[in-house]
């Protein structure tokens, strides 16, 4: 795994949301900060957390300038089961092929009880108005993720 750093030009995207269309990274690049999150699976106990802190910090990121993009490898047909169920407001992304995950270093060997496998490890990106990594976020907790997001906006 090659994880993308601070100071990178963000991969340019252009991936299925829940609603099947199209949505292309390129068109938020200097009109908002972009969050992109990685997660492993839709629906999962852990993956539900952290979504569900960021739909309930929606007001707070869009007085930051912030839109949301969560990616996983679901289909969007999950995808939309996901936001439906939980009443998520902000977009899922569909990264079926991983190779969105692979451009920004987060696809790769997992242990899980004493397996391993390749999977999408849980990251997440700030991308500023110039289409560079402004953050990494690798050290968090799914409920607190929302709140670590919050607190590197507010000291930008």
């Amino acid at each position: 795994m090659n994880t993308l750093n601070v100071g990178d030009n963000a991969p340019l995207f252009t991936l299925k949301d829940e609603h099947d269309q199209d949505v292309n990274l390129a068109d938020y690049i200097g009109k908002h900060q972009v969050l992109v999150y990685f997660y492993p699976k839709a629906m999962t106990p852990g993956c539900t957390v952290q979504a569900q802190g960021l739909r309930d910090s929606k007001a707070e990121l869009e007085k930051l300038n912030t839109k949301v993009f969560g990616i996983s490898p679901d289909e969007p047909k999950r995808l939309a089961k996901f936001c439906q169920r939980d009443e998520l407001n902000f977009t899922l992304l569909s990264d079926v092929d991983h190779k969105v995950a692979d451009d920004f270093g987060v696809w790769g060997l997992k242990k899980f009880m004493g397996k391993e496998y390749d999977g999408i490890h849980r990251l997440s990106f700030l991308i500023g108005l110039d289409g560079k990594i402004s953050h990494v976020f690798n050290k968090f907790k799914t409920k607190t993720h929302h709140e670590v997001v919050l607190e590197v906006l507010k000291a930008q």
